[in-house]
């Protein structure tokens, strides 16, 4: 499992030689990842709205949070799509930080039931979403690694 590669540059130029190369997080696996993750996206922040505009007072911080991970999909659906080592590393960080959420509220969310009177998208380990909230981190986490850009020698070795 290995990520492509291409030059950056606009659409029908060619990149100079010798430009940095970017990592494409979207090909194989990468592109199902967008997918789910644009799912999410429009699941988390359109019932995050409806619920913050029309009953916030019944459980806020449910549906706080529900809109945070809404961002958080949101924030690294673009960074699989833009691609490229810095983004990668975001996207590793965003989804270390997402899988941590969903344990820490899905713990919270069985331990204190009446602290949420209402689920949110973390709840239960993601449990109204079939599990794909604590799934698809550790997807991603493993994809993102597993694409990791290696550094290539500039000049090919011969063997003195």
């Amino acid at each position: 499992m290995t990520a492509t590669r291409e030059k950056p540059g606009k659409p029908g130029k060619p990149a100079k030689p010798g430009s940095p190369t970017r990592t494409r997080l979207v090909s194989g696996p990468g592109m199902l990842l967008v997918w789910l993750y644009g799912v999410m996206v429009v699941g988390a922040v359109s019932r995050s709205v409806y619920q913050i505009s029309t009953e916030f007072d019944r459980a806020p911080l449910a549906y706080s949070l529900s809109a945070v991970a809404g961002l958080v999909y949101g924030f690294i659906t673009y960074s699989l799509v833009r691609g490229g080592e810095t983004a990668r590393r975001a996207a590793l960080v965003c989804c270390a930080a997402e899988l941590a959420g969903v344990l820490i509220v899905g713990t919270w969310t069985l331990a204190e039931p009446s602290a949420f009177p209402d689920a949110t998208v973390w709840s239960e380990y993601g449990m109204g979403y079939l599990f794909i909230p604590v799934l698809l981190p550790l997807s991603a986490l493993y994809w993102l690694r597993a694409s990791r850009t290696r550094q290539q020698p500039d000049a090919p070795s011969d063997g003195s």
